[in-house]
């Protein structure tokens, strides 16, 4: 039904995988810099935190407690403002589930997800698994960038 979050990287090309050097740091070192973003300590700290485990949807907060435990010095601020900064990059896509709850998905590709109420837990479905129809035309000066569609389950008798 929903597509399993995998170990490698759709958000990168096969040319970009293959690009690697096979040092994790360096690699993301020149990942940033091709994102035209400096690789500060903060934001290698992070982006290893980040990208290291495969696909994986993660709020600021999350991120900040895996940092306070990885003993990566950073502040919720400095998290909030990399999150965001990869995000314009390209490197992480914004998931708005509620309007106080954002979610930062380390998969950039096409797809939807399911979101688990109660588990307050993001899951990947392929974007073949959903057709989307009948989308009303954009306002003079603007075009639909993306459709994002987020099915809400909940467990049967909750």
């Amino acid at each position: 039904m929903a597509a399993q979050q995998t170990a490698s990287s759709p958000s990168l090309s096969p040319a970009q995988r293959s690009e690697g050097t096979g040092c994790p740091v360096h690699d993301l070192r020149r990942r940033l810099r091709q994102a035209g973003l400096r690789p500060t300590r903060q934001r290698v700290g992070l982006g290893w935190l980040l990208f290291a485990k495969g696909d994986r949807h993660l709020t600021a907060e999350m991120l900040y407690e895996e940092a306070a435990k990885a003993r990566v010095p950073v502040s919720l601020a400095t998290v909030y403002n990399t999150l965001h900064q990869f995000t314009e990059a390209g490197l992480l896509r914004e998931v708005a589930v509620d309007g106080a709850k954002t979610y930062f998905d380390t998969n950039t590709g096409d797809h939807h997800h399911f979101f688990l109420e109660g588990e307050n837990a993001l899951v990947d479905i392929a974007h073949q698994q959903v057709e989307v129809s009948a989308i009303p035309e954009a306002p003079p000066g603007y075009e639909v960038a993306r459709v994002d569609v987020i099915v809400r389950l909940r467990k049967i008798g909750a």
